[in-house]
């Protein structure tokens, strides 16, 4: 119980009238009770738990998708397809677009442009034997040259016009026959795996990668789904879009790569998170509640107190703003909890079917300070929401109430 002190009291009421209650008596009465201030912590830890995983998932995907692509690439599809696996650029427009003035060059003085069919194949997932598409690309040297994050981590590049396959990180741990020395078969034919890419957890650990014609001839395709080069200026994207889709011999689009893998990402990462956010808002409620419990349980059992403050001279607005920094700060304990526990998520891999391309995509979650911040605000809305009530209760009791009661 906070008493003034020999001959000071007046002007130390004056002083406790301007500053309000102390933080220090605020935070001791949540460690005098706290069996349930650990309890109404918790429970509020969880809903934070569940909020910011949820975002770490949505930016996961983004952040995956995003870094797949390169700065200074442009990727060409067929006017309006929405993805790899629904477009076609026939060989004479592959042409065309392969002879653009402003494409980059190798050391060898070839030009830097990979055409690729890309389709959906079906493969078991080792352990369950449960079946889920997965990307398979026919790609070339070229190909990988235009992908510097790809690193071949076991074995070797696959052999132009050969039955060979290169298989991302993620597919080779995750399906069966896709590791190295393994064989798959799909498409009519048996292929070996003789290499293991890591792509830097973008898209492409989720892809499996062929000889371009093979593929063609083997998936009976007559057209390349994209074609991908390299600018010599980034900058002169603009000039060579405008170039390609202005052409009346091509039936194209072309975006920078970095944007068209953005897109892929959008309706997967922005499904999680409305449906994450709606659960999160479900889950929050009992929070509210367990937390508003809690702070009528702490003004029952602190009337006395609540009017000798009232009697050393602090104002009802001082006794609200008690309680419900009070609420706040339990709410903020059980936010840092939540977050903490939602960050080792971090260690954990998981795949799910991206709705733009219809395959596997392996992601990690990823925590930003932009989620941290909104998860804490999240929490501190909680405690805001299950606090007000009770604080507004605790200010509005008179005095001699108060005292009769203690």
């Amino acid at each position: 119980m906070l008493t003034p002190s020999g001959g000071g009291a007046q002007r130390l009421g004056a002083v406790i009238i301007m500053r309000g209650v102390p933080l220090s008596y605020i935070a001791r009465n949540l460690w005098v009770r706290r069996v349930t201030t650990v309890l109404t912590a918790l429970g509020m830890a969880l809903v934070v738990y569940v909020f910011a995983t949820v975002l770490m998932m949505s930016e996961g995907i983004r952040a995956t998708l995003v870094a797949t692509g390169q700065p200074d690439n442009a990727i060409v599809l067929r006017k309006g397809a929405g993805a790899e696996i629904n477009s076609g650029v026939d060989r004479a427009q592959a042409a065309i677009v392969e002879s653009l003035p402003g494409i980059a060059t190798d050391a060898l003085s070839r030009r830097l442009v990979s055409k690729e069919p890309v389709v959906l194949n079906n493969l078991p997932k080792r352990g369950s034997g449960k079946p889920s598409n997965v990307t398979v690309r026919g790609t070339s040297e070229i190909g990988l040259e235009l992908r510097p994050q790809v690193k071949l981590v076991e074995g070797r590049m696959f052999r132009a016009g050969s039955s060979e396959i290169v298989t991302g990180r993620a597919i080779a741990r995750g399906f069966q026959g896709a590791a190295l020395g393994e064989t798959l078969r799909f498409a009519g034919r048996d292929w070996t795996v003789v290499g293991v890419f890591d792509a830097g957890r973008t898209g492409f650990d989720s892809e499996i990668w062929g000889d371009a014609e093979q593929m063609m001839q083997a998936f009976r395709r007559m057209a390349f789904s994209t074609v991908v080069f390299r600018l010599a200026d980034a900058e002169a994207f603009e000039r060579a879009k405008s170039t390609l889709e202005s052409d009346p011999r091509l039936t194209v689009e072309a975006k920078r790569e970095i944007r068209f893998y953005a897109e892929q990402s959008e309706a997967l990462a922005k499904f999680i998170s409305i449906l994450g956010t709606a659960l999160s808002a479900i889950f929050s409620i009992g929070a509210i509640v367990g937390a508003m419990i809690t702070m009528f349980a702490a003004v029952a059992s602190r009337v006395g107190e609540i009017g000798t403050l009232r009697a050393l001279g602090f104002r009802r607005g001082a006794v609200l703003l008690a309680f419900l920094l009070e609420s706040l700060l339990l709410s903020f304990a059980g936010g840092v909890v939540g977050l903490v526990a939602a960050s080792f998520m971090q260690t954990v891999d998981i795949s799910t079917t991206n709705f733009q391309t219809f395959s596997e995509l392996a992601f990690q979650f990823k925590l930003t300070p932009s989620i941290a911040v909104q998860t804490l605000v999240f929490a501190l809305f909680m405690g805001f929401v299950g606090g007000f009530i009770p604080a507004w209760r605790a200010g509005r009791l008179k005095i001699v109430d108060c005292l009769r009661e203690a």
